[in-house]
């Protein structure tokens, strides 16, 4: 008889806080080994030089990765005036001499003001963009050519905070899939002085944030301690923008066998967050129904996230077995 699959021993999201200096894949494979289990994904990487919110999700949580796409995210950043560099950060080449410009508040104010709103973004050359299935920034290290295409991206907030020396701090709220490092380089060809990227922080990844965040070490020393668990934000506390219905026993079970079942609006709560405009599927004159739901059995424990087929009606597209 085939042996059944072990459950994972914690499950959730952990909200990291980078160490500059190390890859995500380093810090994963750091609690992969903190936690004793391989079942951990991320919800977006950042670059070495980063610090910050790098958020996993453990155990039956990965199966929640794609309902993450496309969240806001929030920087804290330091661009370097004086010179561009080849990767558009502080890890690229110096593409000539340091020019020490003096900067003008006001003027770095209006060029972020500039960006706010949505445009086209060229990505890096140094980036993980895929080229006839090559990383560019494997063309670029090569000195090949790299011809990327640009993409649609939206800032929310670019607002500078401070001036120092060479280096001008900016809180930059974008949607996900904007190079900041671009935004450096750019502001510096505006310039004419040249800039780039020597500093950043991930602040926040939609309803995560960096108050949220554990260091590794914190981590370390919990998990000695017996206390990995205390740090995870628990499964049925993840999506909390998706509105949410609690169902009894006879539509559970349907449930949980991945059938249709109905839903009326007067079942359903709200969630945190209110669904982006054209999210929602019109019903009788004054009402919306949520494109998606999340499912909770009467002991508020998630059982599954269904969608809307047809008005009242849901189809579960990921259901959590019980444990056992």
């Amino acid at each position: 008889m085939p042996r059944q699959p072990q459950p994972a021993p914690f499950e959730g999201a952990l909200v990291i806080d980078k160490p500059k200096g190390k890859t995500s894949h380093d810090v994963v494979d750091a609690v992969r080994h903190l936690a004793g289990f391989r079942q951990i994904g991320h919800l977006g990487t950042l670059d070495p030089l980063a610090t910050g919110v790098l958020v996993l999700l453990l155990g039956r949580a990965t199966r929640l990765v794609r309902f993450y796409a496309g969240r806001r995210k929030r920087y804290s950043a330091g661009f370097r005036f004086g010179f561009a560099t080849d990767t558009f950060d502080s890890d690229g080449e110096a593409q000539g001499a340091d020019s020490a410009p003096a900067l003008d508040a006001a003027m770095l104010e209006s060029l972020a003001a500039e960006r706010v709103g949505r445009f086209q973004q060229m990505p890096p050359s140094f980036s993980a963009k895929k080229i006839h299935g090559r990383p560019a920034y494997e063309l670029a290290r090569k000195k090949e050519p790299v011809e990327l295409k640009a993409v649609e991206v939206e800032l929310f907030e670019y607002k500078l905070i401070e001036i120092e020396g060479s280096i001008a701090r900016f809180v930059i709220e974008c949607s996900s899939g904007t190079y900041v490092r671009s935004l450096a380089h750019e502001m510096g060809q505006k310039l004419g002085c040249g800039a780039h990227l020597a500093e950043i922080s991930r602040l926040a990844v939609g309803e995560f944030s960096l108050d949220q965040a554990v260091k590794l070490e914190e981590l370390a020393e919990g998990t000695r301690a017996g206390k990995f668990a205390d740090y995870l934000i628990r499964l049925d506390g993840l999506l909390p923008n998706l509105p949410r219905a609690n169902v009894l026993p006879v539509v559970e079970r349907k449930v949980r066998h991945g059938s249709k079942f109905n839903m009326s609006l007067a079942q359903i709560q709200p969630g945190r967050v209110e669904p982006p405009p054209g999210a929602t599927m019109q019903l009788d004159a004054g009402e919306a129904q949520p494109p998606r739901l999340r499912v909770f059995n009467q002991q508020n424990g998630l059982i599954a996230i269904a969608e809307a087929v047809v008005p009242r009606t849901y189809q579960p597209i990921v259901v959590f077995d019980p444990l056992p």
